[in-house]
């Protein structure tokens, strides 16, 4: 993968693990880190987003707390910035950050996860389901594993991909992802969810039969896919206006991706 055409001036606001990878992506493809910004992390250059911190800075790329969401959102708006948004975990606050990026004047695009293996999982993953749900004797379901920190259950990954599964079949009509004591409903998807270790995330289709089982699994090894779609998300930014969702870009660099 070659750099963008003009290297951008990014700041990274979220300095754990991937907002590491995300500073070794970003400048092995030629960009300048303007900022380390996270409000714990001793070697970052900044503890607050604002607009001494975002000063010099062309672009954000987020991984962050979901707590802060609102008011990070509410700076880069200020400073006129395009954003990267991979942070999870602030659906109560989505109204807020829907208006405030809506009102920029600077493009942004906001995923649970910008990895391009998981967009090519999703593809495959709606395929599959397409095709089994032409044979009545198949159900389908998905499961996902993550580390023991991790805040959403089930993840931003599998509610996009089950979204994906139901777009796919009529017999799926809703997503279901509570313990059930009770028999599954025809047209209820079960989406399931285990916490675990340090695992970075797998996710499984299944499409069982009494006949057989066909499994479709997407094994995270590490974060990095996730820092390599959030830099080219950066990239593929420059010239845009508007919000855009992860699977927008992925329509673009995929070919036949949905």
């Amino acid at each position: 993968m070659s750099a963008a055409a003009a290297p951008l001036a990014i700041a990274i606001v979220g300095y754990g693990r991937m907002g590491r990878l995300v500073e070794r992506v970003a400048t092995a493809r030629g960009h300048r880190i303007s900022a380390r910004i996270d409000r714990s992390v001793p070697e970052a250059d900044h503890r607050t987003v604002d607009a001494t911190s975002l000063a010099g800075a062309d672009t954000v790329i987020e991984f962050a707390h979901g707590a802060h969401v609102a008011d990070n959102v509410r700076a880069y708006r200020a400073a006129d910035l395009r954003v990267v948004l991979g942070t999870t975990g602030w659906s109560a606050q989505r109204e807020t950050v829907a208006s405030d990026l809506a009102a920029m004047s600077a493009p942004a695009i906001i995923g649970d996860n910008f990895s391009i293996g998981a967009a090519l999982f999703r593809r495959l993953a709606a395929s599959a389901a397409a095709m089994a749900a032409v044979a009545e004797e198949y159900d389908v379901a998905l499961h996902e594993i993550h580390h023991r920190n991790k805040l959403d259950s089930p993840s931003g990954t599998a509610r996009y991909v089950a979204e994906a599964v139901l777009a796919a079949t009529a017999a799926k009509q809703q997503i279901q992802t509570e313990t059930l004591h009770r028999g599954i409903e025809a047209d209820e998807l079960h989406v399931t969810s285990t916490r675990v270790g340090s695992t970075p995330g797998t996710h499984t289709l299944y499409i069982d039969s009494d006949a057989d089982t066909i499994e479709i699994v997407h094994r995270a090894r590490n974060r990095d896919g996730f820092a390599i779609g959030a830099v080219r998300a950066a990239e593929w930014l420059v010239g845009k206006h508007g919000v855009f969702e992860v699977a927008q870009m992925f329509a673009d660099l995929l070919p036949g991706q949905t």
